[in-house]
């Protein structure tokens, strides 16, 4: 190099290895991307089961979308005046958890019968259901139900009697 030429910045060569690792990188960057926003999707779907006994135990979070499960108690089946709200205690024979519905609930809801109610727990302890869901005949019982039930030391299926 004489004086009168002008240095030129040192350039900076890409090699085919260099190529490689930011196509590799990119990819494991694009992969993590999607990975987020997955978990994100499935996050804002995922429902968790409590019993009765659970939820005393249980800190939830404010506007928690959860379900309940277990029977429905005796005698607590109460109808409001305009027909479309119902009242209800559900129980795992430990601890009870009252629930208000509004709409119309399946053929088979009854007092003592298994039920599965998805919604939220309001501030004042009422579960508010958005849904509830009832065993369709003597020997089906939704599994979470039928766990809480043997947990608790109450199970009856219709062959067995309950275990006290």
């Amino acid at each position: 190099m004489n004086a009168e030429t002008p240095a030129r910045p040192p350039t900076r060569v890409t090699t085919r290895k260099r190529k490689r690792l930011y196509t590799v990188l990119a990819g494991l960057a694009m992969l993590g991307v999607a990975a987020a926003l997955v978990l994100t999707a499935l996050r804002d779907n995922l429902v968790f089961f409590y019993s009765p006994s659970d939820l005393a135990t249980k800190e939830l979070a404010a506007n928690q979308h959860i379900r309940i499960g277990g029977l429905v108690s005796e005698g607590s089946v109460v109808k409001s005046d305009d027909g479309h709200t119902t009242n209800f205690t559900v129980t795992d024979m430990k601890a009870t958890v009252p629930v208000s519905y509004t709409g119309v609930l399946p053929d088979l809801f009854r007092a003592g019968q298994g039920v599965v109610a998805e919604g939220k727990l309001r501030p004042d302890g009422v579960f508010q259901a958005s849904e509830v869901l009832a065993k369709h005949d003597e020997n089906y019982m939704p599994p979470e139900v039928a766990d809480a039930l043997k947990k608790s030391g109450y199970w009856k299926h219709a062959d067995e009697q309950p275990a006290k």
